[in-house]
């Protein structure tokens, strides 16, 4: 079950057609049942390792392994049935604004043919673990910022993943808020999940819960 960046190089073109290496040569392994934390200052390409690994990206050399299968290699069709394990938190939250909170949360549990009691006890819950269950009711286009975030994590989270993938999660999130979001990520990786985060913020970073950290410095691992 783990998650493996096997030579990943990532080349970004320009509008004037050059061309930039974001990443360069990213070999790391991310085990079952750990917490890892991609770190370093802005523009050395942790959103965009996050984005590869989840699928979003496909890799311009390398590959990303889940499970010994190239996952990055797969055609979109195969690729989405696979992110079905995935549970992506990215920067911007993508809620859908026409959505209270908790149909947004329950929106990943619908395919999985829950009876609707089912889906809501599960959604509630994951809204619960990030300290977010109050706004069950909201409409999504009327929360903050910081809102916004732990409504997207506990969407995230809904299904039980075995990847978790976020970028950023803790930016717009006051102390206490914040540690419900390092423990819902912690809770995740106890049940077994791997759990990679990008995150700048030293209140996630140097979390006791972090197993690992990645620094990465000008699209290379340091």
């Amino acid at each position: 079950m783990s998650l493996v960046a096997d030579g990943l190089r990532f080349v970004r073109k320009d509008a004037a057609g050059g061309e930039r290496a974001v990443l360069e040569g990213i070999d790391a392994a991310f085990a079952p049942g750990t917490l890892t934390a991609l770190v370093g200052p802005s523009g050395v390409g942790k959103s965009t390792l996050l984005h590869i690994l989840a699928g979003l990206l496909r890799p311009t050399e390398g590959q990303v392994l889940a499970d010994d299968q190239p996952v990055s290699r797969w055609v979109a069709s195969h690729r989405d049935r696979w992110r079905q394990q995935v549970g992506l938190t990215l920067q911007h939250p993508h809620l859908l604004p026409e959505l209270t909170v908790l149909e947004n949360v329950m929106v990943p549990l619908v395919p999985r043919g829950l009876g609707r009691k089912a889906l809501r006890e599960r959604a509630h819950a994951a809204l619960a673990q990030v300290g977010a269950e109050p706004l069950a009711g909201r409409s999504a286009r009327a929360l903050s910022g910081g809102e916004q975030q732990r409504v997207a994590l506990a969407r995230a989270l809904v299904g039980a993943p075995r990847f978790v993938l976020a970028d950023e999660p803790t930016a717009h999130q006051d102390d206490a808020a914040t540690a419900r979001v390092v423990a819902a990520l912690a809770a995740a990786r106890d049940q077994g999940a791997v759990v990679v985060v990008a995150a700048h913020d030293p209140r996630l970073v140097e979390a006791a819960v972090v197993d690992a950290r990645l620094r990465l410095v000008d699209g290379r691992i340091a």
